[in-house]
């Protein structure tokens, strides 16, 4: 989680990237002399020929979180899942919000494909995943258990974001015979330990429903128009887990994990970094890496370094 949620919702806001049109008038000068229509000819032509062969490479391209995955029925609910690739399994466990999904890693598993079997689970709520009765950090931690049950595999490495990060650190302690090694990315166990010393902790509250519904409307239609659900229940839910004051878990569970951890923080994650090497010091043989000019979306904003890091962990 992160406290500038207070004020700004990390997982609605969006970077609208130029359109293919705005790139292509960039990149090409076009403040040509007025008399020069010969010129101005020539330069549409090779605009219109950038244009037609940009879109049609041929190059088949996805759609993460919506590319015809399959489903696996847990305490009843349907967990909605894609996989990607060849190898030792990878488990990618995604960060907690209504606009959450697959599609958070899809920066991320063209080239983690190309090494590993990727298998990408909605989490349970989000996504195309049916929503759980209650929800907590135990309640993941029993819905991931299980799935990588169901997935009949020997073990998988793990890498989880945010919420998926702190689910990962839970499941490398109760299931040491699945996961092999854990990447867990933008993790934090409660607000008190995770915020500055000199941010007061009772100030750091969520927004309320109703006000952030008002700025949101696209993201709430997106949600209902995947599976009947109810948003506000979700929202309620996470903020209750996130806003915890003391810890999520007790710091034993640290103590139990006897597999490789790598602790992973942006420089300018909200999370304080302390807390990052709190956790990695207290997980025996862990490591622990922070990542330049990042903030908490890490995975949008350093795909390619994040994969080389993994990459190397898990050899």
């Amino acid at each position: 989680m992160a406290w500038r949620w207070a004020t700004v919702d990390r997982y609605v806001v969006k970077h609208a990237p130029l359109q293919k049109h705005q790139r292509y008038a960039q990149a090409w000068r076009t403040d040509f002399p007025s008399n020069n229509r010969d010129m101005k000819k020539v330069f549409r032509l090779i605009l219109v020929s950038v244009l037609w062969t940009s879109c049609n490479t041929g190059t088949k391209t996805f759609e993460y979180g919506s590319n015809n995955g399959r489903q696996v029925v847990i305490n009843g609910k349907k967990i909605y899942y894609e996989e990607y690739g060849q190898g030792t399994p990878l488990l990618l466990l995604s960060g907690g919000g209504l606009s959450r999904s697959i599609k958070d890693f899809e920066k991320c598993i063209p080239e983690l494909a190309k090494h590993y079997r990727v298998i990408a689970p909605d989490s349970p709520g989000q996504g195309r995943s049916e929503q759980p009765d209650t929800l907590s950090y135990y309640v993941l931690l029993d819905f991931m258990s299980q799935f990588v049950d169901s997935l009949k595999i020997d073990s998988a490495y793990v890498m989880g974001w945010s919420d998926g990060g702190i689910t990962g650190i839970l499941l490398a302690e109760k299931r040491p015979d699945k996961v092999k090694k854990l990447v867990a990315v933008g993790a934090n166990n409660g607000l008190r330990r995770a915020i500055p010393a000199n941010v007061p902790i009772d100030a750091v509250k969520p927004m309320p429903l109703d006000e952030w519904a008002k700025n949101n409307k696209e993201s709430i239609n997106e949600y209902m128009n995947k599976l009947p659900r109810d948003w506000k229940k979700l929202l309620n839910e996470l903020n209750k887990m996130w806003y915890q004051k003391d810890e999520y878990f007790s710091d034993s569970i640290y103590g139990r994990i006897n597999i490789p951890v790598m602790i992973v923080l942006g420089d300018r994650d909200d999370i304080i970094t302390e807390h990052g090497l709190e956790m990695h010091r207290l997980i025996k043989g862990s490591q622990f890496c922070v990542l330049p000019n990042t903030s908490h979306e890490g995975f949008a904003e350093r795909p390619d370094l994040i994969n080389k890091i993994a990459i190397d962990f898990f050899k």
